[in-house]
């Protein structure tokens, strides 16, 4: 159990803080925070928390495709999704701050300011996993032994810091790294799960519903093949009084319901096959919900605002196909998609169009490059294309229309830059200039993205493409995703309000050549390379803050994807069984720690036997 411990400041700022002239000796701390300090050391719960709130109940939500396995951490196989609610990790994240950790599994960590090469996390004794056995330092070892070796592509390559994990007795860990560049790693390690080390020599490999030993809240429930799962709570979970678990895991199931189509989906949540739905689709939030239940009180929609960076959602272009080599041929695609008429006639002018990689936060490069930001290009500016080169020093801006439906202005530029590219046309076809026609295979799976693509695919076809849109299911998707087997598809690169070492994973060179990494786009770009290690290697908020929007104007200006739409804050519609408190986290709708009215279960269990 976590003690109520005051710990000074200084201490917990040390990690990130400009290291002094004198030498520190190594410190004990019950926190880490990165760039920044740990708010809430010594309080009794995190202030989103109701520490009073009832336990029972359902949360139902909703899930997409279909599944194999519930090891999302090997390399084959479709995980079933919700499967981090059976994992403790060594430290867990603070839903109110950029990049905070307090204990979980580890009760405390060592190590010197001076020296970030190391860092020990001493696992709490209490630990225990759910067949009662404890949770050590062998386990841990065991578990990142496993990421490291077995794990995906872009796990391996965002722990690829990690020189060695050494085991100093039963309850202390000691993660060593290669350098003391990446201060960023001492919090990346105590982000992950820890598996029993008897079921990572059994079964880390294997494709399987029977999930690996863990010492999470959850236990594994009743699953109905491609059709549901459903976690249960465990009335013995060893740390439901941990500091940060106060008033957290409220709910005795959670249950995913599987949907092969988001209409499908929505018709399920009107007739309360589940009862929690993030709503992301624009008419159904303006006019969707005017069904019975809504009109009797016993559905609340909520607009739920966070300060994250809105999640990137594009059209990608596979940089590994000779067709998106040339950085004219990008921008022509951009002016091709129509935002200001699909924002009209598809989501009822819901939607922002995203004109950034960290869109809506602080960390969203604005306007013309600042003195310090210039300071930093300038140097990297030979390296770019003349055209990246002018728009990393100009105001940035992605393409508008007049929202008519013609979209002429943006096709007549793209029509140019095309011809500029040494395309050419032949019978109102389109040829690249070694003369093979301009085709373009467009992937996708599900029915959501079909009438955004649709049009944008007979806009391409309007300027000579021979494009096709081209549906799998599922596993074949996932798969062609994992081989970079597409020519244009759509991807979301979520961040964070402290972006670091995993960003050499979602644009890094050597990301762009390892199957499974999430470097979709293919980038190879020795100046983006050079801005990421920087990133990683950022001593202060400031620098991070900086560094980021150096990166967001390099990507922008290599026109790697056609920016698509999304929206500040979080949609969500619920039964009105759920409660919250008041003030929610800042960062996420922090579903986690909403709980059950269990009266208002009990009326609407009545109403749907209707």
């Amino acid at each position: 159990m976590l003690k109520d411990v005051f710990i000074p400041a200084v201490l917990l700022a040390t990690v990130i803080s400009p290291l002094s002239a004198a030498s520190a000796a190594p410190i004990k701390v019950e926190a880490l925070a990165h760039n920044s300090t740990a708010e809430y050391v010594g309080a009794p719960f995190m202030p989103y928390a109701n520490p009073e709130a009832p336990t029972g109940g359902t949360l139902s939500l909703d899930a997409r495709g279909t599944f194999n396995s519930t090891n999302k951490w090997m390399t084959t196989g479709v995980p079933v999704i919700g499967t981090d609610y059976l994992y403790d990790t060594l430290m867990t994240g603070s839903l109110n701050e950029a990049f905070t950790m307090y204990p979980q599994l580890a009760s405390s960590v060592t190590y010197d300011p001076d020296d970030t090469s190391w860092i020990i996390y001493q696992l709490n004794p209490a630990a225990r996993f759910w067949d009662g056995t404890p949770v050590t330092s062998n386990d841990v070892k065991a578990t990142f032994d496993a990421l490291l070796t077995k794990g995906p592509m872009y796990i391996r390559s965002y722990l690829g810091d990690i020189k060695e994990v050494q085991i100093i007795d039963k309850q202390q860990v000691k993660f060593v790294f290669n350098s003391d560049d990446n201060k960023e790693i001492l919090l990346t390690v105590g982000q992950f799960p820890v598996f029993a080390k008897t079921s990572i020599d059994a079964d880390f490999e294997k494709i399987s519903l029977t999930p690996l030993m863990g010492s999470g809240p959850y236990k594994l429930g009743r699953i109905e093949a491609g059709r549901s799962v459903s976690y249960v709570r465990d009335p013995n979970y060893w740390g439901r009084d941990l500091m940060v678990n106060r008033g957290r895991y409220n709910f005795d199931m959670i249950k995913f319901v599987y949907y092969q189509s988001d209409e499908i989906a929505f018709e399920g949540f009107k007739s309360g096959q589940y009862r929690f739905r993030p709503e992301n689709k624009a008419s159904n939030w303006a006019t969707g919900y005017n069904f019975p239940a809504v009109k009797a009180g016993l559905v609340k929609k909520e607009s739920i605002a966070n300060q994250n960076p809105v999640p990137m959602q594009g059209l990608i272009m596979n940089m590994r196909r000779p067709l998106f080599q040339d950085i004219r041929v990008r921008q022509a695609l951009s002016y091709a998609y129509d935002f200001e008429w699909m924002n009209k006639t598809l989501f009822h002018n819901q939607y922002e169009r995203l004109q950034s990689f960290f869109h809506g936060s602080e960390l969203a490069a604005t306007g013309t490059p600042s003195e310090a930001e210039m300071q930093i290009l300038t140097p990297l500016l030979s390296e770019l294309e003349p055209l990246q080169r002018q728009a990393v020093l100009s105001e940035w801006q992605v393409p508008t229309s007049d929202g008519n439906g013609f979209n002429r202005d943006g096709l007549l530029a793209a029509r140019q830059l095309l011809l500029d590219a040494g395309f050419y046309y032949d019978d109102m076809q389109l040829y690249q200039p070694d003369g093979k026609p301009a085709q373009i295979e467009m992937l996708m799976t599900g029915e959501t993205m079909g009438r955004v693509l649709l049009p944008y695919i007979r806009n391409l076809k309007r300027l000579g493409f021979d494009a096709k849109l081209r549906q799998v299911d599922g596993p074949q998707y996932y798969e062609r995703k994992r081989s970079f087997d597409y020519d244009m598809t759509t991807d979301i690169f979520a961040q964070s309000l402290s972006p670091g070492a995993e960003q050499a994973g979602f644009w890094g060179s050597s990301a762009a050549d390892e199957a499974g990494n999430r470097n979709s786009i293919g980038i190879k770009n020795a100046a983006i390379d050079s801005i990421v290690d920087q990133l990683s290697d950022a001593s202060n908020r400031q620098e991070i803050i900086l560094y980021t929007k150096v990166l967001d104007r390099l990507l922008r200006a290599g026109h790697y994807l056609v920016p698509l739409y999304g929206k500040s804050g979080t949609n969500v519609a619920y039964w009105d069984q759920y409660r919250h408190t008041e003030k929610l986290p800042t960062n996420a709708v922090g579903i986690d720690y909403w709980w059950v009215d269990k009266k208002a279960e009990q009326r609407i269990n009545q109403y749907l036997k209707q």
